[in-house]
């Protein structure tokens, strides 16, 4: 009986090593098979979040609940907004002073760097105007040119001083509109909570605004397709392969429409208060932080070809693709193809 039970040991120590070992297995092939996705409707567009390297649905759901929380603070279209409040002026004590948190006021510096970066071609402060328009009505109406005449003077980020969390208006009315920078700062965030739960492989892709951790389980890089303009969703320019990268694109096709045979888009030139026209279609900017590509997407549409090439060449770590009217594909010298 005894000799039975030195037998019995050594066969339960190698059933569990075993075991183990098939679970390992088990776990293995599970997170380097098809990822954990979700998907939602926030920040008015399609947010997927696509994780490789774990089976926790749980960061799913928190990574939803920061694009929830972001959207409730820096819309301007949602009353309770921080941003709104700002615009409305319930933030300004007695002596004009608006005290932010630190992620609107992050956010705020971040554009008006990028104002400054595009000497105003990109303008934060385009909220007074683009507040007349609506491209995402079922019955788009063309805004009174009298009331964007009206509202330009409003327009010029320079009237806007940003120490620390507090703002200062040189004028008073000024509307901050953040929709053009927002999307990336957040993606840039959700990553962080990703990076803080140990992933480190997962794509996050904001409406067009994508941004990977890392590369796919096995080694290989992301793929990324950019979009044809004016084309069905996934019809695609040209695909780039990325690691830990953003890719991000503006373009003129992503909300427009058209009235007495005339074509509007949401890109607002700040000097005018109507759409930029300068023989663009598209710009997607490859960056290391989701925030600097969004930013820099729109800058470079608004700069128009020459100069927005001319800024990116200028740039480290950052590449662009433009596109123009006639349909050709104008790279930086290191985009890759």
């Amino acid at each position: 009986m005894i000799k039975e039970k030195k037998i019995l040991i050594p066969l339960v120590l190698v059933l569990l090593v075993c075991a183990a070992a098939l679970t390992r297995l088990q776990k293995q092939e599970q997170t380097a098979g098809e990822p954990i996705t979700e998907t939602g409707f926030y920040l008015n567009t399609i947010i997927t979040i696509s994780i490789y390297d774990s089976q926790d649905t749980s960061l799913l759901k928190e990574c939803m609940d920061i694009c929830k929380q972001y959207e409730e603070q820096f819309s301007r279209t949602i009353s309770s907004s921080e941003i709104a409040r700002l615009n409305r002026g319930e933030l300004t004590d007695a002596q004009g002073i608006s005290h932010l948190s630190p992620d609107t006021a992050e956010l705020i510096q971040k554009s008006l760097d990028y104002a400054s970066l595009s000497q105003g071609a990109f303008d934060p402060s385009i909220g007074a105007v683009s507040s007349l328009w609506d491209f995402t009505a079922d019955e788009p109406v063309l805004p009174d040119d009298e009331a964007i005449q009206q509202n330009l003077p409003l327009v010029n980020y320079e009237n806007i001083s940003l120490s620390g969390q507090d703002i200062i208006y040189k004028i008073p009315g000024i509307q901050l509109d953040l929709g053009a920078i927002a999307k990336g700062y957040i993606a840039d965030r959700i990553k962080e909570y990703l990076l803080d739960q140990d992933v480190h492989s997962a794509t996050i892709n904001l409406g067009g605004n994508v941004l990977c951790i890392g590369c796919k389980p096995d080694g290989s890089p992301f793929r990324v397709g950019i979009q044809k303009p004016f084309s069905d969703r996934n019809t695609y320019l040209t695909i780039v392969e990325v690691e830990d990268k953003s890719v991000v694109t503006s373009g003129c096709y992503e909300r427009y429409f058209e009235m007495d045979g005339k074509f509007y888009h949401h890109i607002l030139n700040p000097a005018t208060g109507y759409p930029y026209d300068n023989d663009l279609v598209s710009v997607t900017i490859l960056s290391d932080l989701s925030v600097d590509g969004d930013g820099l997407s729109t800058s470079c549409y608004a700069l128009g070809l020459e100069k927005g090439m001319k800024l990116i060449e200028s740039l480290p770590d950052t590449e662009a693709l433009f596109v123009t009217n006639d349909e050709e594909l104008h790279y930086s010298s290191g985009f890759p193809r």
